[in-house]
């Protein structure tokens, strides 16, 4: 359906790891997401791989209940939570801006190093936002998505990975308690 108000649905989702590594040879950086657990070193060429960093993530597509629209997110590996660690990162500058406006900021995380292939486009920023904006009151507040892309350091970054409690538990979810 082409004027579709779309009611957005995860699905495919799939929990793992953002395995960071970094190369003491050409002291790159990358990511990938695995769902296991991974920390050996290993040789390509010259680069010597080497895991920095495992963070808990889920991987995820989004299908519209109406139309049946499949949205595939395979650019994404999860969500950063902003910390303000940087107060000159641009996505420090935009959360205090949004603040303001009652729209919490999350940063959608991709894949290291960025590329062109795998940018975040703002089309699909907008899809994240309607999903997570549909299932809140948002008279109260909005959900505003980012592209990890704003930050310029990843190494000085302090951002949390949202994770869900017990993603990784092999026992299936129960039902989730209310907060009050």
């Amino acid at each position: 359906m082409l004027n579709c108000q779309h009611k957005w649905e995860m699905t495919n989702i799939k929990f793992g790891f953002i395995v960071f590594e970094k190369c003491n040879h050409c002291k790159n950086l990358r990511t990938y997401f695995s769902q296991m657990v991974v920390g050996e070193d290993y040789r390509e060429g010259n680069c010597l791989w080497q895991c920095m960093e495992n963070a808990q993530s889920f991987i995820f597509d989004l299908k519209c209940q109406i139309c049946g629209r499949l949205e595939k997110f395979d650019d994404i590996m999860g969500f950063m939570y902003c910390t303000g660690c940087l107060p000159d990162c641009e996505v420090e500058i935009q959360q205090q801006k949004n603040a303001a406006e009652k729209k919490w900021v999350i940063v959608a995380f991709g894949f290291l190093p960025p590329s062109d292939s795998r940018a975040i486009t703002p089309e699909r920023l907008n899809m994240l936002e309607d999903y997570f904006n549909q299932k809140r009151d948002t008279s109260r507040s909005t959900i505003k998505i980012l592209s990890y892309e704003l930050i310029q350091d990843y190494s000085l970054c302090k951002g949390e990975f949202i994770l869900d409690t017990g993603m990784l538990s092999l026992e299936p979810p129960g039902e989730r308690k209310q907060l009050l």
